[in-house]
């Protein structure tokens, strides 16, 4: 078995069962401040230091760029980075490569790459320990001694948003009592029409053990309809298509067809439309004048894969392919996520940091790993790293050269750069937090806890160390021969 090439041997996750043994937490990140001896403090506005309520909204920073609309790489050349990204990043999981059927010592491996027992102690939502008992529970939930010397591979479509989890089990578990944001069981969320190829089924028969083309982990087992690879892999392969462009969208209410009803779409989700439908046939319901008529993959009783119409309204914010990546979309694009709420590992039906930067340039069809972890270290993208040796010169002289859309990390965090402004490099990130210190020396905290626009430089990691100086990697999306 050692022999054989597995994708999941190159797939570097940032799992948040792992994070059960870490301090800091993906995105929730060290709070940023000014130090009180930088002077003279700007002024702040809503709370954040320099921000004016003009940049607040995404004209106002397309205005100081003199070429907003140019193109930065055309639909040939995303497709050629997203071949490079598949190619060379070790977190992009072929699902067309994996071992068939599956062996049993495989699959164990790669369940316990995320399912490891927790040793720390948790809380539950109400603040209470969470039992050795209840965990125990948990765990054997997984059913590893239930995997079949071989199994064969199962390829399904995501039938409604649905969360990723380290174990199967919907206990939410919390590294603190009193602070539920976190939850250390959650760790991603897969969308309506995403591919999967399932492993495993739980013990209780409620979960699937799931790969999907960027992460892997536990998902409810009715948010997904098996089918073929045929099925599975030609679901939308040709167009027409609608791109979701809104930071979320929804299908049309409709009591005739409950599985297609309200849907959320994400930003850069992509569904194939029903071109040839005749204009007076109702679409579950409805007249589809005011809407898309598209196709919808739904789960069957039996589990079974099935294709169904349904309604996207014109109200629904979308486009016709993936817009153009330039620097303007980029912009208007992480915009409408503004103020949406942080969610770790896209709890509360949002997003965290990474995933916010990954659906805004999935909007231009850009492929993205999931986690910052793997984001930051990309082999695919124009990396420029930092190492503790590198001195306060250099990282300032690579911010004074930052791009719009360029992607900033430091551990655990990642944040897109918006612009020049008030004598300050300005990022958009979704963060869960932040403090800083006031002309008096006091240091103000507050829970931005969301889609935020702040200044890079008065951002610290402690009150010594500032966000430039812990900064670990910058990922620029452009032609591989430019920086």
């Amino acid at each position: 078995m050692s022999a054989m090439p597995s994708p999941f041997q190159r797939l570097r996750h940032a799992p948040l069962s792992r994070a059960l043994l870490l301090a800091a937490a993906l995105c929730a990140g060290p709070a940023f401040a000014l130090s009180p001896s930088e002077t003279p403090v700007p002024a702040t506005y809503a709370g954040i230091i320099g921000l004016e309520d003009g940049l607040l909204a995404p004209e106002a920073w397309i205005a100081k760029l003199p070429q907003a609309d140019a193109v930065i790489l055309d639909r040939a050349a995303i497709d050629a980075q997203n071949a490079r990204m598949r190619q060379l990043d070790a977190s992009i999981i072929d699902l067309h490569a994996l071992p068939a059927p599956l062996p049993q010592v495989w699959v164990r491996e790669q369940i316990g790459k995320i399912s490891r027992a927790p040793t720390r102690t948790l809380y539950d939502a109400q603040g209470r320990e969470v039992s050795a008992a209840q965990l125990q529970a948990v765990t054997a939930n997984v059913g590893l001694d239930a995997v079949p010397a071989t199994r064969p591979i199962q390829y399904g479509l995501v039938v409604h948003r649905a969360a990723l989890r380290a174990f199967p089990t919907e206990l939410r578990v919390f590294s603190s009592q009193g602070d539920t944001d976190i939850d250390r069981f959650q760790e991603s969320a897969l969308f309506p029409g995403d591919a999967v190829a399932v492993l495993h089924e739980s013990a209780d028969g409620k979960w699937v053990f799931v790969a999907s083309e960027r992460y892997a982990a536990w998902m409810e087992k009715r948010f997904v309809g098996i089918g073929s690879a045929e099925q599975v892999f030609g679901y939308g392969a040709k167009g027409p298509y609608r791109v979701i462009t809104a930071g979320k969208a929804f299908t049309a209410h409709t009591p005739e067809e409950p599985r297609v009803s309200d849907l959320q779409l994400e930003m850069g989700v992509r569904v194939p439309v029903l071109a040839d439908w005749p204009v007076m046939d109702p679409v579950n319901g409805q007249q589809a004048h005011a809407g898309h008529v598209i196709q919808l993959p739904v789960r069957n009783d039996d589990g079974s894969l099935a294709l169904v119409p349904a309604l996207l309204p014109r109200s629904q914010e979308s486009a016709s392919d993936y817009l153009p990546l330039t620097q303007a979309n980029l912009i208007r694009q992480a915009f409408k996520f503004l103020g949406e709420r942080y969610g770790w590992g896209h709890s509360y039906d949002t997003r965290d940091c990474s995933g916010f930067v990954s659906e805004i340039y999935r909007s231009f069809g850009v492929l993205l790993p999931r986690n910052t972890s793997a984001q930051a270290i990309s082999p695919a993208l124009n990396r420029v790293p930092f190492t503790d040796k590198d001195s306060k010169a250099k990282r300032n002289d690579a911010i004074a050269k930052l791009q719009v859309g360029d992607l900033i990390y430091i551990p655990g965090h990642v944040m897109m750069m918006l612009g020049q402004a008030n004598g300050m490099t300005w990022v958009i990130h979704d963060t869960s937090g932040g403090s800083w210190f006031d002309a008096s020396g006091k240091r103000v905290h507050a829970s931005l806890n969301g889609v935020s626009v702040t200044p890079l430089q008065p951002m610290m990691a402690s009150d010594t160390a500032s966000y430039i100086d812990r900064m670990t990697n910058i990922q620029r999306i452009r032609l591989q021969d430019t920086k």
